[in-house]
């Protein structure tokens, strides 16, 4: 039995032995934790020098963490910038390419236009090589007419007459000269052109000396050029002394007369080459004219022909001049006339506009007048009848 205070205890009740069991495994496990708790702090002290370590080692991992972070966030951050610049690359890349193929597009579709306008222009060049060439076949077929016509001397005179009169056709007026004139002496000349005295009508005649000129043209040697030389000198004399034999009549045409040479070829030669022969013909007062010269040569005798029909007109366009002055003399009277009737109709239409601002004044006054003020302030006294 055991006593504490005013309590007892039976030893032998299991209940007090389990509480007494209990208290001895409380001191016990007091007592063990104060060893333990003794012992921990012994080995704490002689682990201070590795706790530090390990505390080092912690900063120094901590330190290859952050490290690690700031690395994984240059490597995110250079990774980002690699695909930015890889984005712009690729876009550059694409805008270039695009470029180069618009470039390329522009080129070909250039390139087949110019291609489409040069085989144009070479379709159109073609055809006229060969409108060229039908010209040409036409113009050999022509020239080999031209020489059918000019190798015998009608066909070749005929030849130049034709020629000569479409040069005088354009040239003067129709009633200025005649073609195929015959003259008094039975003379039959090309053309007579009806220029006034002096000179007086003046002959044209085609003359066409092809045989010697041809000659000259095919001569090879000396000799030869020598011979056609003397041809050419003798055809061309004896048109000249024809010309001035059969078409100068004194009365009846001018003091000279024109050989007309269809050619300016053999006009240029004779020029050129035999200038004796044209002295000649000055001295025979037969002048040498091509087709050139000889168009020039007649437009100075339409001014000729102008100038002495001008003359021959003078009394009439003196005439007409005066009935003209009398005319605006005249119509210098009428029109004096015709102001003062505007000056007298202004007048009375003047007049006419003061009558009637008076009469319109007149009405306007009758329009206000009051009438009401001229009415009676008595009444009027009765009229008395008296009855006889």
């Amino acid at each position: 039995m055991i006593q504490i205070g005013a309590t007892q205890f039976d030893l032998n009740d299991p209940l007090v032995l389990l509480a007494l069991g209990g208290i001895g495994f409380a001191v016990l496990i007091l007592v063990m934790m104060l060893i333990v708790l003794r012992r921990a702090g012994q080995q704490t002290r002689a682990l201070d020098p590795m706790a530090q370590h390990l505390q080092f080692l912690g900063q120094r991992v901590q330190n290859l963490s952050d490290g690690q972070q700031q690395l994984t966030g240059g490597l995110h951050h250079v990774s980002e910038a690699q695909a930015v610049s890889q984005t712009k690359v690729l876009a550059l890349m694409e805008q270039r390419l695009a470029d180069v193929n618009r470039a390329l597009n522009e080129s070909l579709h250039g390139s087949a236009t110019r291609t489409a306008r040069s085989l144009g222009d070479l379709q159109q060049r073609l055809e006229a090589i060969d409108k060229a060439q039908a010209n040409i076949e036409k113009l050999s077929g022509n020239v080999l007419g031209l020489q059918d016509i000019l190798s015998n001397k009608q066909t070749r005179g005929a030849f130049g007459e034709i020629q000569l009169h479409d040069i005088v056709q354009k040239a003067l007026p129709s009633d200025a000269y005649a073609m195929q004139v015959t003259l008094s002496n039975g003379k039959r000349a090309d053309c007579l052109v009806h220029l006034p005295n002096p000179p007086g009508p003046i002959v044209i005649d085609s003359k066409f000396p092809l045989e010697a000129y041809e000659a000259l043209r095919r001569a090879a040697t000396p000799a030869e050029l020598t011979e056609a030389q003397r041809f050419m000198r003798a055809s061309v004399r004896t048109h000249i002394k024809a010309i001035s034999e059969k078409y100068i009549l004194e009365g009846e045409t001018a003091d000279g007369a024109l050989m007309f040479l269809p050619s300016e070829a053999v006009y240029a030669e004779l020029h050129a080459n035999f200038p004796e022969l044209v002295r000649e013909g000055f001295e025979a007062r037969v002048w040498i004219v091509s087709p050139t010269t000889c168009m020039a040569t007649l437009n100075t005798m339409r001014a000729v022909l102008k100038d002495a029909r001008m003359r021959e007109q003078a009394g009439a366009i003196r005439k007409e001049l005066a009935a003209l002055y009398a005319d605006v003399d005249r119509l210098g009277t009428r029109v004096g006339n015709l102001d003062r009737h505007f000056t007298q109709a202004a007048k009375d239409i003047e007049e006419i506009k003061i009558s009637a601002e008076k009469a319109g004044k007149r009405a306007h006054r009758l329009d206000n007048f009051d009438f009401e003020e001229l009415a009676p302030e008595t009444a009027p006294t009765p009229i008395v009848r008296i009855k006889s």
